[in-house]
């Protein structure tokens, strides 16, 4: 693979994107940007999404024979597919690379410009539908922020080469190195530690859980004082950046074990995580950053965009000592695991 090339490619994506929804931010309404355009397969496509779609193709175009064929994984690319083959009339299985992205993580926080999106995307050698996380050598995030902000963020890494970042000011293009940094801390208490439930249903019973852990751990917590602190954030690729940056010491995103729990209960499920979600997780790993399955092994999911996948990330080993162990009881106790 031809990693620093790719590196810079999807780079230069990432920071096409950033400028396109910065623009739609100061120049469309948001009920512009947030009509919907088609209802994929297993989230929604919003108008948002849909006008990168027109800016990330050339890209990858003009440099799909260098790289000597892409497979595009990505919702809503490719028809019905959500896989696109690059260049044009060359045959998925004779594609050096498999690209899994999703343009814009975080849309509904972006479009009502609330809250940074990110970009996120990710290189894998192309071993046809066995292609997974595993395979990935190559990974880029980019902030897409607010219209309020002028800086932009981009972290990246290469597979055994660390992980790295600058941050781009889009008014005056200078940037500047910006420090990987996951939190060293020892312990959760007193900073940002949260199991996601920002989608229904089910929220009640993760909210349990947290409160056992956080009780477990800490089962004298003075009254009236805040020891743990929580940021839902809605968007994989801000919750793994919030941990990159140090702020965020543990997260864990259980809803699929949780929406099975919920299924054989004759209850419906909601909106889980999916492989294009956390295609960066390469970036958290490469900087210490540990990530796991809700069994406690390599987290693994195939290069699609239809797989749930659970995932739970550790600051450090101390963190992950301290909460592992107890949150896997807790998931057992409340039959989230057999």
């Amino acid at each position: 693979m031809q990693h620093t090339f790719i590196r810079d490619v999807l780079i230069e994506i990432g920071e096409a994107v950033c400028k396109k929804v910065h623009r739609s931010l100061q120049e469309q309404t948001v009920e512009q940007r947030s009509a919907v355009y088609k209802e994929g397969e297993d989230d929604t496509i919003y108008q948002i999404d849909r006008d990168v779609e027109e800016i990330l193709i050339p890209i990858l175009e003009k440099n799909a024979k260098v790289l000597n064929g892409i497979v595009l994984i990505a919702e809503g690319i490719g028809e019905d597919t959500n896989a696109l083959v690059l260049p044009k009339g060359k045959r998925a299985e004779s594609a050096a690379l498999r690209i899994i992205m999703d343009p814009i993580d975080g849309t509904r926080g972006i479009m009502y410009d609330k809250r940074s999106a990110f970009f996120l995307a990710a290189a894998a050698p192309n071993r046809g539908a066995a292609t997974s996380l595993i395979d990935i050598e190559v990974a880029v995030m980019t902030e897409l922020p607010t219209s309020r902000s002028i800086s932009s963020d981009t972290l990246w890494a290469i597979r055994g080469k660390g992980a790295h970042g600058f941050t781009r000011n889009l008014l005056t293009h200078d940037i500047t190195k910006r420090e990987v940094a996951p939190s060293k801390s020892k312990t959760i208490i007193g900073g940002f530690a949260q199991i996601a439930r920002f989608f229904p249903p089910g929220r009640d019973l993760l909210a349990r859980i947290e409160d056992e852990l956080i009780e477990t751990i800490m089962p004298d917590m003075p009254a009236g004082k805040a020891i743990i602190f929580e940021d839902q954030y809605i968007s994989t690729g801000g919750q793994l950046y919030e941990m990159l940056m140090g702020h965020d010491r543990f997260i864990a995103d259980i809803r699929n074990v949780l929406y099975k729990k919920l299924a054989k209960e004759g209850k419906r499920p909601g909106h889980v995580c999916h492989p294009y979600d956390i295609c960066t997780k390469m970036i958290a790993s490469e900087a210490g950053v540990i990530i796991t399955d809700v069994y406690g092994t390599r987290l693994d999911a195939p290069l699609d965009v239809l797989s749930p996948v659970d995932w739970i990330g550790y600051a450090n080993a101390h963190i992950r000592a301290e909460v592992e162990p107890i949150l896997q009881h807790l998931m057992k106790k409340y039959g989230l695991l057999t």
